[in-house]
């Protein structure tokens, strides 16, 4: 008989055994043009191929490209919310609203213009406040059928009901994930919706020319709990995941890549993987990468919307609230 000690040691050193016969290998990157293929802070049509640029104003950035394919009236727009981002910085609290706006929309108005869209000129977003005490549950917002804020949810693969959608600006908030965290420190009854995840990529199987998303769960994260909550996805059983889980999207895509050479069906297929996929995970801007995985096992207060919309909706409440309520 050996003790339990004895039993764990043994263990240990037959894993560590398997390891050194078989080592765990990270999963092959798919590639395109011999650069890895990683997930694109772009929605629609990332351009995989293009190399990263490194800027310190993206409003220069963006007009420098407008002006280089004569998009005179998408810079007009971007100019205008430059000047309404610039205005807000030296306002008060109270005021920032109103024009944050107003920036966000003119913003919005430049995409849709160099995207060829058309589009109602007005806003397509509305607010009230409901019967009741002053409270954020009781101010709503309702996106309209026609309008930019439509025009820019169908860019974005959003359905837009014939009637429009209303909700409640606490539930607007709640889907907003750069502001998950201070919600969460005011509503700590309700539950986190976005699960961090470290490298997301894309990895294949050359033999059997699938591909697939990978992602890598924090070691606070990385348990059955929360594996339970991420649905769509699986353990990859190729790592060690005894400190922090690898997980495996379980929906793949066909992959066939001679010598790093993606087909053209590849391609078309890894940009409707790609497109899928962004859908279900929101991005951040940090100097740091920060990915998150947005819950799909929750019902309540649950908003199918994107962070661009949600966020300019709530905006415009709060630009109403800071002209005719700024006490409130």
């Amino acid at each position: 008989m050996i003790t339990n000690e004895e039993a764990l040691e043994l263990v240990a050193k037959i894993d560590d055994l398997k390891n050194k016969i078989n080592p765990k290998i990270p999963r092959m990157p798919i590639k395109y043009k011999s650069k890895a293929i990683t997930i694109r802070k772009s929605k629609i049509s990332p351009d995989f191929a293009s190399k990263t640029v490194l800027t310190d104003s993206t409003w220069q950035y963006v007009e420098i490209y407008l002006r280089s394919k004569n998009q005179d009236d998408a810079l007009f727009y971007w100019e205008q919310a430059r000047n309404f981002y610039e205005s807000t910085k030296s306002l008060s609290l109270v005021s920032k609203p109103l024009t944050a706006y107003y920036c966000f929309l003119n913003a919005a108005k430049a995409l849709l213009e160099v995207k060829g869209l058309g589009y109602d000129l007005a806003h397509g977003v509305s607010g009230k406040r409901e019967d009741g005490h002053i409270n954020i549950i009781n101010e709503s917002v309702r996106f309209q059928p026609a309008g930019v804020v439509a025009a820019l949810g169908r860019y974005l693969g959003e359905n837009i009901q014939d009637g429009g959608e209303k909700f409640n600006l606490k539930d607007i908030f709640y889907n907003i994930p750069y502001i998950h965290r201070a919600f969460k420190l005011t509503y700590s009854n309700m539950a986190e919706l976005f699960i961090p995840i470290i490298s997301p990529r894309f990895v294949h199987d050359k033999i059997r020319q699938k591909a697939w998303l990978e992602i890598k769960l924090e070691p606070e994260h990385s348990n059955k709990t929360t594996l339970g909550r991420l649905i769509g996805y699986s353990l990859d059983k190729r790592y060690d995941n005894s400190f922090e889980y690898t997980l495996r999207r379980n929906k793949q895509f066909d992959w066939v890549a001679p010598h790093n050479n993606p087909t053209t069906e590849s391609i078309y297929k890894l940009n409707a993987y790609h497109e899928k996929i962004r859908k279900e995970l929101r991005y951040i801007y940090s100097p740091n990468d920060l990915w998150y995985v947005k819950r799909k096992d929750l019902k309540n207060h649950i908003i199918n919307k994107s962070t661009l919309t949600l966020t300019i909706g709530a905006m415009h409440r709060l630009s109403e609230l800071s002209r005719y309520n700024p006490q409130t």
